[in-house]
């Protein structure tokens, strides 16, 4: 395959399919400038994840139109699972991709723990992450271009929903967060499948490369199969513009949740915090109300890296708390979560890191920079 020219800098969204040999959506190719342009200071390297289905592979060709044309490196990055045997073949097709755009390809093969206990879905999406950032480490990449679009974050929100999750999790997946030491940036979070689907059927006119189909986007087995089978198509009949309606409802929750945390941090900042921040006064706590002791709660344990405990048990665990004496039998409070220990100790409560020998480390866990977005568990490329 003949690898095309460098695209001149576009002063718009539109000049860069006119200077790209390969068509672009004028809408898609604006999106994703828009995003770059809100970054803090303009990446001089980029990488797109790129599963070889539709969605990420529009994304690869609009970054090559649009970053590239903008002085900024572009490399793809793939994950090889090894779950389907169709997998090596999927590979090859982003290789052809690449060549096509004219961009370096860095491959990554995992094997997929499926003995975790989380389920087949989180287990791949955990590899998938680690594979990125080790990629992205070695060739000194900080910002990793993800193709989740609307149709992406309509599912996240009815999934979470269904299991319950609180305020933040109905954030559903945000624009950009970071992970791992990487930022994640989402340009086409707003923007429909329609759209990305007609410019891979505009490409594929153009060049004869087509997208990979993954089965298991179609197997009810799974998750998100499950809901575009079963749940999507009696909301399309009923409500043809509930995605849109559901992604402008997950925006809604960030921005609440936005302003929670804030009321959280300064809830926290008057519980007479430790220097490392891993314990404060239980005294302080009891002065807030029920629901903002239980805000700054979890706010405090996400702060502290700590996985946040289901409903029941952070009910527990605040029951507990507000029975304690401020002095005496406090001390003997020990509440086990996921890799940590909540103890309560001369008047503070404190949370310690668990070894996996099951020993309690000699210091508490120190409390990371805070980040400034909602970070999604549901993250994925889409292979579509």
């Amino acid at each position: 395959m003949t690898r095309p020219p460098a695209a001149s800098d576009p002063s718009d969204a539109a000049s860069a399919g006119q200077s790209f040999p390969y068509p672009v959506s004028p809408d898609l190719a604006a999106a994703l400038r828009r995003a770059l342009q809100s970054l803090p200071q303009p990446p001089g390297r980029i990488a797109v994840a790129v599963s070889g289905g539709a969605d990420s592979a529009m994304l690869a060709v609009h970054a090559a139109a649009v970053a590239r044309a903008a002085g900024i490196e572009v490399l793809l990055f793939h994950v090889h699972h090894g779950l389907q045997a169709a997998a090596d073949g999927w590979s090859q097709q982003v290789r052809g991709l690449a060549d096509l755009l004219g961009l370096p390809l860095r491959l990554a093969r995992v094997q997929v723990d499926e003995a975790t206990g989380k389920g087949i879905e989180a287990a791949a999406r955990d590899a998938r992450y680690a594979a990125l950032a080790r990629l992205a480490h070695d060739d000194g990449v900080t910002l990793v271009l993800l193709a989740h679009h609307r149709n992406d974050q309509a599912e996240t929100v009815l999934l979470r929903l269904l299991r319950g999750t609180g305020l933040a999790g109905m954030a559903a997946m945000a624009p950009l967060t970071r992970r791992d030491g990487l930022t994640y940036l989402r340009p086409w979070l707003d923007e429909g499948r329609d759209a990305i689907l007609h410019a891979a059927a505009q490409f594929a006119d153009a060049t004869g490369w087509r997208p990979v189909q993954d089965p298991t986007n179609a197997d009810p087995r799974y998750t998100r199969a499950a809901l575009r089978e079963l749940l999507a198509p009696a909301l399309d009949g009923r409500w043809p513009g509930w995605r849109a309606i559901v992604a402008r409802h997950a925006r809604h929750m960030a921005e609440a949740a936005e302003i929670l945390d804030e009321v959280a941090r300064d809830d926290l900042a008057g519980l007479e915090p430790g220097p490392d921040g891993a314990s404060f006064s239980l005294a302080a706590w009891r002065k807030l109300s029920p629901a903002r002791q239980a805000q700054v709660l979890r706010y405090w344990l996400a702060q502290n890296g700590a996985r946040m405990p289901t409903d029941a048990r952070l009910r527990d665990l605040l029951r507990q708390l507000r029975e304690l004496h401020s002095l005496g039998h406090d001390r003997q409070l020990r509440v086990e979560q996921a890799g940590h220990v909540i103890r309560c100790h001369r008047g503070r409560v404190w949370l310690e890191a668990r070894p996996d020998d099951g020993q309690l480390s000699a210091k508490p866990r120190p409390i990371p920079a805070p980040a400034p977005e909602n970070s999604a568990k549901d993250d994925k490329f889409r292979e579509k």
